[in-house]
């Protein structure tokens, strides 16, 4: 799956092959079976060109990392506990990524405007203090 992200277009298994074997020796059947299982899961679709396939991926790695880490915290019977665990492992240029997604996904609430003394909501002093209703009308 690193290939086919990094590369970000479909590709082959003669390519994938090719671009392993820098690294180390592996056969081409073990690439084949390897993304021929990745498209019996549904990582991967492909479409056929001759007699190969070209192998596109069908979500992105952020996606992939997003849904594990979902799926992980889900299983937790402390979510809460899980995510103070998992912040603490972090190094501070992780936390710095969490804090600028949070301001991405994080709506801008509206700032509330200060309570006045025409408030319905606050009632002047001598009011509830005295106990007794205002004959002032409501507004």
């Amino acid at each position: 799956m690193t290939r086919v992200w990094q590369w970000n277009r479909p590709v082959t298994v003669r390519e994938v092959l090719e671009d392993l074997q820098q690294e180390r020796s592996i056969a081409y059947t073990t690439v084949m079976t390897v993304m021929d299982n990745l498209h019996q899961k549904g990582w991967v679709r492909r479409e056929a060109e001759g007699r190969a396939y070209r192998y596109t991926a069908v979500s992105t790695r952020a996606a992939y990392s997003a849904a594990l880490m979902n799926a992980a915290w889900s299983t937790s019977d402390n979510p809460a506990a899980a995510l103070v665990a998992f912040f603490g492992m972090m190094s501070a240029e992780q936390r710095e990524a969490l804090r600028d997604a949070v301001r991405i996904v994080q709506p801008a609430v509206p700032e509330e405007p200060p309570e006045s003394a025409d408030s319905p909501v606050a009632a002047p002093d001598s009011e509830r203090d005295s106990g007794e209703p205002s004959t002032e009308p409501r507004r």
